[in-house]
């Protein structure tokens, strides 16, 4: 029987799990117009208010009159700007490693480097719970897949200790996307060491926001390029702009500029973005004070939480989901949010796990005391907790 994309859409609704998009009439930001109305944006990703801010829009304009509006070409033909070349020198610069490669999107960076760095022959083994970038280059590379339980380095170990393969890769988030905790990475390093596997850590939600100096994930931990040869980050979270990179040795990103599909055959970021990016990553180093901000707000909201008797686990980032359950009662709370003026997505299927749907609050240091209390309020309005 041919496929029938009408049936398929109402099993999907069936299941409450069909997705519609918003249509966002104002700039990414704390507040933004959504149907009309103003709302309290607590879902976005922006988590250093980033997105908006005026340097880095300026930074954009004096981009478009210097190199126009498009890359031309990927970046092995005529698309590696000037901008490009000196943002990949700062973010090396940035997370401690010699060199780093620009991608596209993130997407883009986890297929290209995954399957760069594994073939037939070879394993991956992945976090369950990783984001489907990581999922889907793992099964894209042809190497044979493995799943591991989630944060389960002991598993991690024994399955590594049952495989054969001579190039092993072992991947995870550093902060996971989804449920907002972080990747066991000083078990994992060890686990990978002595199962001779290299480590793959994407750390696209831990960069800009944990470690002193928002170095990430593996600033938090004390780790380096020696423990976690491969990292990946990307632009379009905390720094606020889009796209992606790896970072890593000489050898490494000489030889994805050589082998990572991804980066080989397709269009290079618009320099712009490289020149508003690189704006971005000076505020990081330059107003710790919004890190400290977000970190506020992240206690504030779970001490608020928590007393109101929400079950939160033990979070140090701005993900800080709420586990609802049913797909349909997720869908509800967020609706009721909607009304009360503040904007949270209700995460279902096949995002998370069967059973889990969620509504996933983040956080940004541009959140203000108020708004912060006045979600609070909402939720205990919204959300019915059991007796």
């Amino acid at each position: 029987m041919a496929f029938d994309p009408a049936a398929a859409l109402e099993a999907i609704k069936a299941r409450a799990a069909y997705r519609q998009r918003r249509i966002v009439e104002s700039p990414q930001d704390v507040q933004v117009a959504v149907d009309g109305r103003r709302v309290v944006n607590f879902c976005s990703n922006d988590y250093l208010g980033l997105a908006n801010h005026p340097a880095v829009r300026e930074a954009f304009r004096r981009g478009v009159d210097r190199w126009g509006a498009g890359s031309g070409a990927s970046h092995l033909v005529c698309g590696h700007s000037a901008a490009h070349h000196a943002l990949e020198e700062e973010l090396a610069e940035f997370t401690g490693r010699p060199r780093a490669l620009l991608f596209s999107t993130g997407y883009m960076a986890n297929l290209g480097v995954i399957s760069a760095l594994a073939g037939r022959g070879d394993a991956v083994f992945e976090d369950r719970l990783n984001h489907a970038s990581l999922l889907d280059g793992g099964l894209l590379s042809g190497a044979r897949f493995q799943r591991y339980p989630h944060a389960d380095a002991l598993a991690l170990e024994a399955a590594l200790a049952e495989s054969r393969a001579e190039t092993r890769l072992v991947v995870t988030d550093g902060v996971f996307s989804m449920d907002g905790d972080l990747a066991p990475l000083p078990e994992l390093v060890r686990v990978a060491r002595n199962g001779n596997a290299w480590l793959v850590v994407d750390d696209a939600h831990g960069l800009g926001v944990l470690g002193g100096e928002g170095r990430g994930t593996l600033e938090y931990f004390g780790l380096g390029d020696i423990e976690v040869p491969v990292l990946v980050g990307t632009l379009g979270k905390a720094l606020g702009t889009f796209g992606a990179f790896a970072a890593g040795s000489d050898d490494l990103i000489e030889y994805l500029i050589q082998r990572a599909r991804t980066y080989v055959y397709t269009t290079a970021l618009p320099p712009a973005v490289a020149e508003a990016t690189r704006a971005s990553l000076r505020l990081v180093r330059e107003e710790p004070e919004r890190r400290e901000r977000l970190h506020r707000n992240v206690r504030r909201f779970r001490a608020g939480a928590e007393s109101l008797g929400f079950e939160l686990g033990d979070l140090a980032g701005p993900i800080q989901p709420l586990v609802i359950g049913a797909n349909a009662e997720a869908l509800e709370a967020s609706r009721r949010l909607g009304e009360l003026g503040f904007l949270v997505s209700a995460i279902r299927p096949p995002t998370v796990p069967e059973g889990t749907a969620r509504l996933r609050i983040t956080l940004s240091a541009s959140h203000t005391d108020e708004q912060v209390d006045g979600l609070l309020e909402a939720l205990a309005a919204a959300v019915p907790q059991e007796a």
